[in-house]
């Protein structure tokens, strides 16, 4: 078993960790604070390829494996939690599914400008009424003409106030429920779209994550994505896609604790001496780093089993965010621990690192619902 990275992947690594420390880091305080988008960095991204990197080259993307988009998302997350999450919400859940699912018209009318960044893309699955539960959501559409008229309000949708296409779920039967559901690629301009409510969030506070609101939403019949009642299968796959980038998020912002905590450790005295050298300490960092290669391992084996096509990767998927998420969590909060009243301050990117964590056990899925996922799988 060969766990090197290839050229190919060490280059998209190299020229991600760069662009971060250069480029996002020193604002990721800064837009925490505010909320602001971060509309120039990620136009700066996108000349660098990373919001095209699974856009296949015919229609202007980079094209790259899905562990080289592991590897990028890390090194993002770990400069920025919010940067990270916004740059794996645009290729893994607006792009991947209409490469996946789209039909050719629908690959060329949208992949070669989001490829670009001039389009920028969202993913509508949450509720206010339904979250864990796709089948309960009550979001309907109906065939007028040539057109579906949507109803329904989306809620928690990251990139949802910058998105200019969105990737959207929809009952049109809803009578049978999952069964029932269908996809739609929305743009912001269609006629009974609006952005409503913006989150004040705990943590990834620049992501514009904002409620969407249809409203006799007119939708060309052709920008259905996949088959009319088999949304449900799309959204399942495209989630499974995106949990290995939610889990390479959650390992950078827990990669970006340990960093810090340890120059802080070497940097720290107490008693006369460096608190590195305590023995509870260093227990901390042992396991801080221990369990930071494990989520990354099984992360990267998940998109590895994605790039080998292995037909159902549902199950590598879930164990890479469930381990990773906890991961970040406990590393944060150790991070915090080692910095004592400091770390509880926002003169310390730690809190930040703490509050970003939270969120990696709840959305694309919660650890609840990974478990669940995997359990079902070894019944199987």
């Amino acid at each position: 078993m060969n766990l090197s990275l290839t050229e190919d992947q060490k280059m998209v690594q190299s020229m991600a960790r760069e662009f971060a420390l250069k480029e996002l880091e020193p604002k990721a305080a800064e837009i925490d604070a505010s909320g602001e988008f971060p509309s120039d960095s990620i136009k700066k991204m996108a000349k660098l390829g990373l919001l095209s990197m699974v856009v296949p080259e015919k229609y202007g993307g980079a094209e790259f494996d899905f562990v080289s988009l592991a590897v990028a998302i890390e090194e993002i997350s770990r400069a920025c939690g919010s940067t990270g999450v916004i740059t794996a919400v645009h290729n893994s859940l607006a792009c991947w599914p209409i490469v996946n699912w789209g039909t050719d018209a629908l690959k060329e009318k949208y992949l070669p400008r989001m490829a670009t960044g001039e389009l920028l893309g969202a993913f509508g699955l949450t509720e206010p009424n339904c979250g864990s539960d796709p089948a309960g959501m009550e979001t309907k559409a109906v065939p007028d003409g040539d057109h579906y008229l949507l109803n329904g309000t989306k809620r928690f949708i990251t990139n949802g106030g910058a998105a200019d296409v969105f990737v959207v779920f929809a009952l049109t039967d809803p009578a049978a429920k999952h069964r029932g559901i269908t996809c739609f690629v929305v743009e912001k301009d269609f006629p009974g779209f609006s952005v409503g409510k913006h989150e004040d969030l705990l943590g990834l506070r620049a992501t514009s994550n904002c409620e969407l609101i249809f409203e006799d939403c007119k939708v060309p019949k052709e920008n259905v994505l996949g088959e009319i009642g088999k949304g449900f299968k799309v959204a399942m796959g495209t989630l499974d896609v995106s949990r290995i980038d939610i889990g390479a998020q959650a390992v950078g912002i827990a990669q970006a604790a340990l960093d810090k905590s340890l120059a802080y450790s070497q940097e720290r005295k107490q008693f006369g001496r460096p608190i590195c050298e305590f023995q509870m300490i260093q227990e901390k960092l042992a396991e801080m780093a221990t369990s930071i290669l494990a989520a990354r391992l099984l992360t990267y084996n998940a998109a590895f089993q994605k790039d080998a096509g292995k037909k159902r990767f549902s199950r590598e998927a879930a164990m890479a965010k469930l381990f990773a998420a906890s991961t970040a969590v406990e590393v944060t909060r150790e991070a915090v621990q080692i910095f004592g009243g400091y770390g509880y301050t926002k003169d310390y990117p730690v809190e930040r690192y703490f509050r970003d964590a939270k969120c990696m056990e709840i959305y694309e899925g919660t650890s609840e619902i990974q478990k669940i996922v995997i359990a079902r799988s070894l019944l199987a």
